[in-house]
């Protein structure tokens, strides 16, 4: 039944054990534009379905409705006449349901906030639904989906209304991991080196629908010119779609990410505020949380001299790549991205968005390491100096065994030659380091690299190396 599913193991098997539950659910999945919420759902429950709808976007309330009752229909309701609101809708969904025999009543109702139209009291009529209905009884799975997470968090997960603390399962899909990507790939005949595969993350960032639009004939090189460079291209204009379907007032939200976009190490609440223009009320958090919950942005720690501020960073792989070689560009070039590999220009991306691509997989790191047991605190450390940034580390990794794991990561086509000046300034900064930590706590030093040091020369102060390879898990490793 599942067959055609890449990873998911954490999320199938809460599905099947709320489709196994002897009380009814009522299940969220949200998610960002393309990761996959709607494949997950049909894989995982196939032809178990007793009812299933996808709204339908931009209609009307009377296009909704019909087209609800239309899925009524083939599924086998017998409906006397036409529906004319949702409170209609729903009533006849219960009559329908009522005559099902089934152990399980499968429910599904995909793109659910393009039913949500203006003045049609959608909430109202599922709130009757759920409250009145279904979470009286013990064999109804309600799973609903959409793509506009702004919808999904004020009128489902915070709601504060007769949907507050309905929801018994909320599921956040999450984009591959590398192991995941490479095994997609290879489903589509499509082998990339561990190098290749590194900078397909880092365009793409495990979305499987960029993912399937690959083309196994060519190169990863000429699939992401014409993807994205090709202003008929797929994904050419795929920034503006993304952040339109996921938010209302999705300017607010692409006025956030650019300015992120310009910050690589992030910014604080005070700072996105002041380069925004927002107040600083509620509708800054709003966006701040919305864009978090959808994973492209994170909330993290940087730690200084004497002090932690909270910082926001842009995650986002595809809306960073965007950023950097698209927008403002009017080019047509289907070339392009074969013409700037191994340029300055190709690797100053490469080398800031291959420290995202080690922080995205910090557990791989912490198995690599040895201490996936081991419980952790993740921070940033930076050295400032009159206002400007004179030195970072991306990851720390404070432990629960004393030690904090200082993760360094270089990306290179070929083994990273570590000089003098290299050590030189990593060991300056391991000592900046040492002043913002307790006392009684150890340093070692990880270097990250796409194919290890060169010669294994660690000149002393290299404790540990990770190699990329490391963070791709393949099956036979897992166990």
């Amino acid at each position: 039944m599942k067959q055609r599913i890449i990873g998911r193991g954490k999320e199938l098997q809460i599905l099947e054990a709320l489709y196994r539950s002897d009380a009814s659910e009522f299940v969220a999945i949200y998610g960002r534009r393309r990761v996959g919420k709607t494949f997950l759902v049909r894989e995982c429950f196939e032809k178990h379905f007793t009812f299933a709808v996808a709204g339908l976007a931009n209609c009307s309330t009377a296009q909704q409705l019909e087209n609800f009752q239309n899925a009524l229909q083939r599924s086998g309701a017998k409906l006397p006449s036409k529906i004319k609101n949702w409170q209609e809708a729903f009533e006849a969904l219960i009559e329908f349901l009522q005559k099902k025999q089934s152990k399980r009543k499968v429910v599904f109702l995909d793109e659910l906030p393009w039913m949500d139209t203006p003045k049609s009291s959608f909430i109202t009529a599922l709130e009757g639904f759920w409250n009145g209905w279904a979470s009286g009884r013990h064999d109804i799975m309600l799973i609903v989906c959409g793509s506009a997470t702004s919808w999904i968090m004020n009128k489902l997960i915070n709601n504060h209304g007769g949907l507050h603390n309905r929801l018994t399962r909320q599921i956040f899909l999450k984009p591959f991991t590398l192991e995941e990507t490479e095994l997609f790939l290879r489903r589509k005949h499509i082998s990339l080196s561990a190098y290749e595969l590194a900078v397909c993350y880092m365009v793409f960032g495990g979305i499987p629908y960029y993912l399937s639009l690959l083309d196994e004939s060519l190169s990863l090189s000429q699939n992401i010119d014409i993807l994205l460079f090709n202003r008929n291209g797929e994904l050419h204009y795929e920034f503006n779609n993304l952040y339109a379907a996921l938010f209302n007032n999705s300017q607010d939200y692409v006025k956030m990410v650019q300015a992120l976009g310009n910050r690589r190490d992030g910014m604080t609440r005070k700072e996105i505020q002041t380069t925004c223009g927002f107040s600083s009320g509620g509708s800054l958090s709003t966006i701040l949380e919305n864009l978090e919950h959808c994973g492209f942005i994170r909330q993290y720690e940087m730690l200084s001299v004497g002090r932690k501020t909270t910082m926001y960073q842009l995650v986002d792989f595809f809306t960073l790549f965007y950023l950097h070689f698209l927008k403002g560009k009017s080019q047509n070039n289907v070339a392009y991205w074969q013409s700037i590999q191994g340029s300055s220009k190709f690797y100053a991306w490469a080398g800031l968005t291959f420290e995202l691509l080690v922080l995205s997989h910090i557990e791989q790191v912490k198995l690599a390491l040895g201490i996936q047991g081991v419980t952790s605190q993740e921070y940033a450390y930076r050295v400032q100096e009159e206002g400007n940034c004179k030195a970072q580390i991306d990851l720390l990794i404070d432990r629960k065994d004393n030690t904090v794991s200082v993760c360094e990561a270089k990306f290179t086509e070929e083994s990273y030659a570590f000089n003098h000046e290299e050590e030189l300034k990593l060991r300056n900064r391991l000592q900046a380091i040492r002043s913002c930590i307790a006392k009684h706590k150890s340093l070692q030093l990880v270097l990250i690299t796409t194919f290890g040091i060169a010669g294994g020369n660690k000149r002393g102060v290299v404790n540990q190396e990770i190699t990329l390879d490391k963070l791709i898990i393949t099956p036979s490793e897992r166990g």
